[in-house]
């Protein structure tokens, strides 16, 4: 059966037992990836999927809505009926955040302000393919852009298999990019051969992806970086080791380089899980991927209070709290990429639609973002309306002052013409300014 013990890190440790979102060594061999992308365009980049990918010498690199259609109508019903049920729950809870999403318009001194919730034009969503086809992820992503108003939607997945073209018939994507990694990525990001340019990327990935992310972020949106699995499981001495065991296997069998991690206040609890853990790994088939990520995952043994520290510090992809005390401990945790609150719900049900998206941060940032949603896909430019007056007066003058504070004249003479006074105003202040220079005023 073979013996699984979890690496034991104290709670003082924590910050360090972890890897970040994006390893620094990763950033070379994907910026030259996707540099080759951005300068070779379509050529390097089949080159590319002709190489890692999958794709057959020649092959077509882009699916048409035609064939993911064909993909659709030749599955069997039932699995046909799973996707579209996926789908129509995804779409569900992304249209309630779309309802959350409502325009600003506020009264302000001399007038209005407010801003517009606004979609982009053209999303590029990434479905992982290279262990295993994730159907699951293009209804994610491509569902979720689209209830958000996205006029085209776009995915990328290596070697899609006919699940993932499916999936994308389901969700109405405009085309689908065979390839994967880096170089899918910066296709999407710069616009390569039939592939637009598009305004956001989006979708979980491994290390590659998530690292080209980061690199193209300052060219395309991003929604987070998404990257290999992590999930950690909070639980006291009532726990259920078999739960524990088979939900921390259920995200250790996605990736090698995924995060499988226990935070107990129950010292034994971790012996028994370890025991349960070899016991299903005997007769899983995705056991070698399993076992290397459960030599990545860890186990702390703690008091609550350090136990919960524990928890915020990591700021895990997925949380997944059992025991007596779920309900007290959700209320009191807010640094997640989501929680799963009892052990009626194990974090598979996330994965695989019941409402919330899959797509969530890793790495820690979720101690700042959130997971995708539809405002990933939208974009919120603002508006000022102003109307000459006693109002719009005081305003202007502070901004006069508050320029003249920086050093910034034109600023505060744009602002003065717009008062009734305006040419005695600008006069006067083009006076006072005189004999003082430009570099006296900026420091």
């Amino acid at each position: 059966m073979g013996e699984v013990r979890l690496r034991r890190v104290a709670a003082s440790e924590v910050a360090g037992a972890r890897q970040p979102a994006v390893r620094p060594e990763m950033i070379a061999p994907v910026l030259e990836i996707v540099e080759s992308v951005r300068r070779g365009g379509e050529a390097k980049l089949r080159e590319y999927a002709e190489r890692w990918d999958g794709l057959e010498a020649g092959g077509a690199l882009i699916r048409t809505p035609v064939e993911m259609r064909a993909s659709l109508e030749s599955l069997p019903r039932s699995d046909r009926g799973v996707l579209e049920r996926t789908a129509g729950r995804i779409e569900h809870f992304a249209r309630a955040q779309l309802e959350s999403a409502r325009p600003v318009d506020v009264a302000v001194e001399g007038g209005r302000a407010g801003d517009r919730v606004v979609p982009v034009r053209v999303a590029g969503c990434y479905a992982p393919g290279g262990r295993f086809p994730l159907p699951s992820s293009v209804l994610m992503t491509a569902v979720t852009a689209r209830v958000a108003g996205v006029r085209e939607v776009w995915l990328a997945s290596p070697k899609p298999s006919r699940e993932v073209m499916a999936a994308g018939a389901v969700a109405g994507v405009a085309g689908l990019l065979g390839a994967g990694g880096a170089q899918a990525v910066a296709a999407m990001a710069y616009g390569v051969g039939p592939v637009p340019r598009c305004d956001v990327v989006a979708g979980p990935g491994g290390e590659w992806v998530t690292a080209a992310k980061l690199l193209v972020s300052g060219v395309v949106g991003i929604d987070l970086l998404a990257g290999p699995s992590e999930l950690a499981v909070l639980s006291d001495e009532h726990g259920d080791p078999v739960l524990i065991a088979a939900d921390l296997l259920a995200q250790a069998e996605h990736d090698p380089a995924a995060l499988p991690v226990l935070i107990t206040t129950a010292g034994d609890l971790v012996e028994r899980v370890e025991a349960e853990l070899a016991r299903q790994l005997s007769h899983l088939p995705t056991a070698d991927t399993a076992r290397a990520a459960l030599r990545n995952g860890f186990a702390i043994v703690a008091p609550e209070a350090e136990a919960l520290r524990c928890c915020e510090e990591l700021a895990p992809e997925h949380l997944q709290l059992h025991g007596s005390r779920t309900e007290q401990w959700e209320r009191s945790l807010d640094r997640f990429g989501a929680v799963f609150v009892n052990e009626s719900v194990t974090e598979v049900l996330g994965d695989y639609g019941a409402g919330p998206n899959h797509t969530l941060p890793t790495g820690g940032t979720a101690r700042f973002t959130g997971g995708l949603s539809v405002l990933s896909f939208m974009r919120r430019p603002t508006w000022l309306r102003l109307e000459q007056g006693p109002q719009l007066d005081v305003l202007t003058r502070d901004a006069a002052t508050l320029a003249r504070m920086e050093g910034l004249e034109a600023h505060a003479r744009a602002a003065e013409l717009r008062m009734g006074d305006r040419a005695d105003s600008v006069q006067r202040n083009a006076a006072s300014s005189k004999g003082t220079s430009g570099s006296d005023r900026l420091t």
